[in-house]
């Protein structure tokens, strides 16, 4: 058997010849979230409910279009991928109902990234469920299977969705996320994860609805994954390994008192109502709720506001006709009334709730349910099913798990879970700059150490300053992979997910061409995630169709480092030569000038042939607004085009890229015994690294810096032949002006602070 493309030693990724190698990685594509026949971005209603019909084969982009983004994404350093699919591109038409067209477009396209030598990990991803409760990710007939009815969210706010919102272009940013806390996906959630528990009545097909859904979704991967498998070429050459469902959320498992907010329900925008509430109106009653707004210090009540649904319910008619799906429901389950009433949680005849508690414990056991012990029981359980369906067609497939954002990580360290194939797959987002869509140079706040009561109060979890906020971005993220080490045990840690909204400050940088504020907030989160010594990550997101307008097309959110209304790197027409390089010693440092080429232009021998049959997508801008396109830049390409370890013959101790000094460092201990004529290697963008115009010092050896498409794109790297022990790499390039940012006016958002929570920060000994 040759050796795997990846595998894992000693907790961290390793290529064929032993070297530990760093994902560096990006998600592909935002597109896969919607589907490409009919093109229904979020903002359309047309055709939304005729979810039966719904294809993805143009998705993540079209195969003609392939070699043009992979170059892109090769030449821009990443040499990882998270592959988004959804449930609904493989399910729509209907259980069991595969299409084998999306799927074999799927074989293709990774067929193709196979020539430009990525890793790739497949993500089956999810946002709030599905497109029908406001997100991504399940097909629509899911929703009728739990006895839903989509098409009467609106009316109810089971779910806010961006395609049935009376006026798309107000649409509330960042509100889909409340999704999670409000009837439908809560529900499902609850049914997919605990139904058995927590929903008995729901028999469908004889068995439990949490047997069902699971089985369909496990069933509907596995088949992707045996269709892989049989096309040869792509398992372990291509994909190495499967992420767990992404996002996942424990629903109403664990909830104390269905009359309450959570204390733990930090997100709440618009309207926010309790669990009661939402059962109260998903019935058709009308009730006055909260509502709530997210300001720079997070959520603050704003007012209250009625819900009438005037009558209509959530729930599907009692004279809805299963033979739809061809499915049999109990006669247990009655359909044209609130399944969670069937369960005796409150009383319909009344209004009146009888058993506010009903979730917060184990029906079998009587064990108390917190989200660790949701993560612990039902998600694990849901894992291993997952897990082994997946390995018994991908045999040596690394495992990423996933579980629910922020919360601590399953304690499986030293059991049977703890499998030496296995990755801890976290997520962290800067919320403050998502929510607000605003970089604060001044302050942010420790979140993770509030989640897990680090501070006697939140005020201490504040940090003043630029340094300060990058400092703690890097802690929590160095916290997140202890956690990993502390509860899983010693396995890699990628961060799956991390990125930065691009439309702030009302799109400033669409009408200026200024992108200070992004290229700030991106550089402070690639430093922390090179700080805090995590085996790779994938930044949220690559996006075909982002443009200036609609920003990736899916609820307002705006967070593709491509646009077609934005510039790639600087470009020229004249090729470049195979090999281009230049070599030195430890005394040595090396120049030799060149423009840049972009590789959705260049021709070689090697490319002339796609060059003349692919025209490239990037040249066409959108007809968005002329005030939003007039000025278009480089998105902030500085900051998220970095050098980083390709791989290193070696164990790599730290590395880094400071921006503002245009510096790359990196650090490594070598194990006696290694063979000396395998190299380290680093991808060195030319954008910051011009060769005549960089120096490198190195510890000990010799080094090269070379330029060749052996990956079917133009790439500039460093490579070092260097002796055993403690060594050390510094490459200095040319500092632009663009890595000087303007200064803050945000300083009264500390007065704020100090007004909101009584205190004199000037007088803090901040943590």
């Amino acid at each position: 058997m040759a050796p795997l493309h990846l595998t894992i030693e000693d907790g961290q990724f390793c290529d064929k010849y032993g070297r530990h190698v760093l994902l560096r990685g990006i998600n592909v594509a935002a597109d896969a979230k919607l589907p490409s026949h009919p093109d229904v971005p979020s903002h359309i209603a047309k055709d939304f409910f005729d979810g039966d019909n719904v294809k993805f084969h143009g998705r993540p982009f079209r195969k003609e279009d392939a070699h043009i983004h992979f170059t892109r994404l090769k030449r821009l350093g990443y040499n990882t991928i998270r592959y988004i699919f959804t449930w609904e591109a493989i399910e729509a038409a209907g259980p069991g109902k595969y299409d084998e067209e999306w799927i074999q477009h799927t074989i293709d396209i990774l067929k193709i990234a196979r020539e430009y030598g990525f890793y790739i990990f497949m993500d089956p991803h999810q946002d709030v469920w599905s497109r029908y409760c406001g997100g991504s990710g399940a097909p629509m007939w899911t929703i009728y299977a739990c006895g839903l009815n989509p098409q009467s969210f609106a009316a109810t706010e089971a779910a806010i969705v961006h395609n049935t919102y009376p006026n798309p272009e107000d649409f509330p940013k960042m509100i889909w996320s409340t999704n999670y806390y409000r009837l439908a996906s809560s529900t499902i959630f609850t049914m997919f994860f605990a139904g058995k528990d927590f929903a008995p009545k729901c028999i469908i097909n004889g068995m439990n609805i949490q047997d069902y859904l699971q089985g369909h979704f496990v069933r509907a991967c596995a088949h992707l994954a045996k269709r892989i498998h049989e096309a040869g070429g792509i398992e372990d050459e291509v994909i190495f390994g499967w992420e767990s469902l992404n996002e996942p959320n424990r629903g109403m498992v664990g909830h104390l008192d269905l009359s309450a907010i959570p204390k733990e329900q930090q997100l709440k925008k618009g309207t926010c109502p309790t669990i009661w509430q939402s059962l109260l109106t998903g019935s058709g009653r009308p009730c006055e709720v909260d509502t709530w707004d997210m300001g720079g210090l997070g959520p603050y009540k704003v007012g209250r506001s009625l819900i009438d649904p005037h009558g209509e319910m959530a729930w599907l008619p009692s004279d809805y006709d299963d033979t739809r799906y061809g499915w049999k429901r109990d006669p247990d389950w009655k359909l044209g009334e609130c399944i969670w009433a069937q369960h005796g949680i409150w009383d319909p005849s009344q209004d009146v709730l009888l058993n506010k508690n009903y979730f917060s414990k184990n029906p079998r056991t009587g064990q108390v349910l917190d989200y660790q012990t949701f993560t612990n029981t039902y998600f694990m359980d849901f894992y291993r099913y997952y897990r082994d369906s997946i390995r018994a067609i991908h045999k040596s497939a690394i495992m990423l798990c996933q579980p629910p954002t922020l919360e601590l990580p399953p304690q499986i360290k030293g059991t049977v879970d703890d499998d030496p194939m296995m990755v801890y797959a976290p997520h962290y987002y800067d919320g403050i700059t998502l929510m607000t869509k605003k970089w604060n140079r001044t302050w942010n706040v420790d979140v993770l150490g509030v989640l897990r009561g680090r501070y006697l109060h939140p005020a201490f979890a504040i940090k003043i300053g630029e340094t300060a906020i990058r400092n703690s971005f890097k802690e929590q993220l160095a916290a997140m992979r202890k956690e990993g080490l502390d509860y899983m045990g010693k396995h890699p840690c990628i961060l799956t997910e991390f990125g930065i909204p691009y439309d702030m400050d009302d799109k400033h940088a669409y009408k200026t061409g200024d992108y200070s504020s992004q290229s700030a907030a991106m550089d402070a989160n690639h430093f922390a995630v090179e700080g805090a010594g995590m085996e790779g990550y994938t930044l949220w997101v690559y996006a075909a169709t982002n443009d200036h307008q609609r920003g990736d097309q899916w609820n307002g959110e705006d967070l593709s480092i491509f646009s077609v209304d934005d510039q790639t790197l600087p470009v020229s027409s004249v090729p470049r030569r195979p090999k281009d390089s230049s070599a030195g010693t430890q005394e040595d440092s090396t120049p030799l000038t060149r423009t840049e080429v972009d590789d959705d232009v260049s021709v070689t021998p090697d490319n002339l042939k796609r060059t003349l049959t692919n025209p490239s997508i990037s040249s066409e801008p959108s007809n968005a607004n002329p005030e939003l396109t007039n000025a278009p830049g480089y998105r902030a390409a500085e900051a998220y085009v970095r050098p980083a370890p390709i791989a290193v013959n070696g164990n790599m101790i730290d590395y880094g890229f400071d921006l503002r000094n245009c510096q790359f460092t990196l650090d490594i201990e070598t194990p006696q015994g290694r063979p000396a004529d395998l190299e380290t290697i680093v991808f060195l963008p030319d954008y910051h690294f011009p060769k005549e115009q960089c120096t490198v010092a190195v510890s000990s050896g010799k080094w090269e810096i070379s330029t060749d498409d052996e990956e079917h794109a133009w790439i500039q790297k460093i490579r070092w032949w260097h002796g055993d022990g403690k060594q050390s790499l510094k490459v200095t390039g040319v500092v632009r002006s663009h890595n000087t940012h303007a200064t803050s006016d945000d300083a009264g958002y500390v007065e704020q602070c100090e007004q909101s929570y009584g205190v004199n920060l000037r007088d803090c000994n901040m943590m």
